[in-house]
């Protein structure tokens, strides 16, 4: 039997009582797992926000945000994985419904597409110029 391959995204909210270095180490635990058991098209990792209300007593946690490609039972495990872990403070996965592609390449794609289009526009000014300067002159 074939096994099925589905696209998740998971967020994350990790514990930063005893410092942001124990909210990385725990993000790089996980990021890790999710590593060694699908594979990850890109991890987002949102920092230190404050939280919509409070959790344990909270008012701020380390966001993270895993999108990856992995079987369906490891979502499973994931999640229980998290539930035993005292440092993760929420968490939520859900499947996406389309191929998940990594947002900074697609920037780094837009950009240089912009920057080719701004130097040919830059050409054309000063194409423009040259002859605004020339008829002015020939006057």
């Amino acid at each position: 039997m074939e096994n099925v391959i589905n696209s998740y995204e998971t967020l994350f909210i990790t514990d930063i009582s005893n410092g942001e270095e124990a909210a990385k180490a725990t993000v790089e635990k996980f990021t890790s797992l999710i590593g060694s058991n699908g594979e990850i098209v890109e991890v987002d990792t949102w920092g230190k926000r404050r939280l919509a209300y409070l959790i344990n007593d909270m008012s701020e946690g380390f966001y993270t945000v895993v999108t990856y490609k992995a079987v369906p039972s490891f979502i499973a495990e994931l999640e229980r994985q998290f539930n035993i872990d005292e440092t993760i403070m929420r968490s939520m996965t859900i499947r996406l419904d389309f191929e998940p592609v990594a947002k900074k390449v697609v920037v780094e794609e837009t950009v240089e597409e912009v920057v080719a289009e701004v130097a040919e526009e830059v050409a054309e000014v000063e194409e423009a110029v040259v002859e605004t300067v020339e008829a002015t002159d020939a006057e």
